[in-house]
């Protein structure tokens, strides 16, 4: 009953949330620059041919409890240490999200952009990942951030990426995430622990269309 009760609590806040987020306008001249300064993100691109599929990470493709006993029994389960102390992680994984990664592979370069810090990330990413299909990774650290109703916001800016725009698409649970890059992104259903979601596998088609070499700019589509 006290699961039941948690996670009822947990979806109520996010509904909140994203209640407030659809109210707030965010102005491009509030955003405080990204602590990385070394700019591109990421080298120049190894294959031509293919387009560059940028994929967030925390409701997107998993979901983490920062809890010692989390209300459902996780996929992966590892400790980090931040400023001297000890966080237990506790994450599950979205359903079809190593189908994806693998299949897209072949098709995109694929970089995850996470507004999560690297010392939570870099550890899951190492566990989902372990065949390296995501060939660049980004963080916090490259994200704009901007005021949230007294807690901080997180945006990610494509055009740090060394890519052209019109080759570029971005999969995000949160559209504040990419609102300078609008017309490049493609909204998913945020994730937190349904088992049964199919919203990767409904994106497969979609995306493999967009790969396409004759689709010369993916942002009218």
């Amino acid at each position: 009953m006290n699961k039941e009760k948690r996670e009822k609590s947990r979806r109520k806040s996010s509904k909140k949330k994203k209640r407030i987020l659809d109210e707030r306008i965010i102005k491009k001249e509030t955003l405080i620059p990204p602590e990385c300064t070394q700019v591109p993100y990421i080298p120049e691109k190894i294959n031509n041919k293919q387009k560059t599929l940028v994929i967030d990470l925390d409701e997107t493709l998993v979901h983490s409890y920062f809890e010692k006993e989390p209300p459902y029994k996780p996929d992966i389960s590892y400790d980090i240490e931040i400023a001297g102390i000890t966080i237990h992680i506790s994450t599950l994984i979205r359903p079809g999200t190593y189908q994806f990664l693998e299949k897209l592979s072949n098709l995109y370069e694929i970089v995850i952009f996470t507004a999560s810090l690297s010392q939570y990330a870099i550890p899951l990413l190492n566990e989902i990942d372990k065949n390296n299909y995501c060939r660049y990774k980004l963080f916090r650290e490259h994200c704009y951030t901007f005021d949230n109703k007294g807690n901080p916001g997180y945006v990610k800016d494509l055009s740090k990426l060394n890519r052209d725009l019109n080759n570029i698409i971005i999969i995000d649970n949160n559209p504040d995430c990419y609102f300078l890059n609008k017309e490049n992104g493609i909204p998913i259903k945020t994730w937190l622990n349904d088992k049964s979601d199919t919203e990767l596998f409904k994106l497969l088609p979609y995306l493999e269309f967009l790969a396409n070499e004759y689709i010369i700019d993916v942002r009218p589509i």
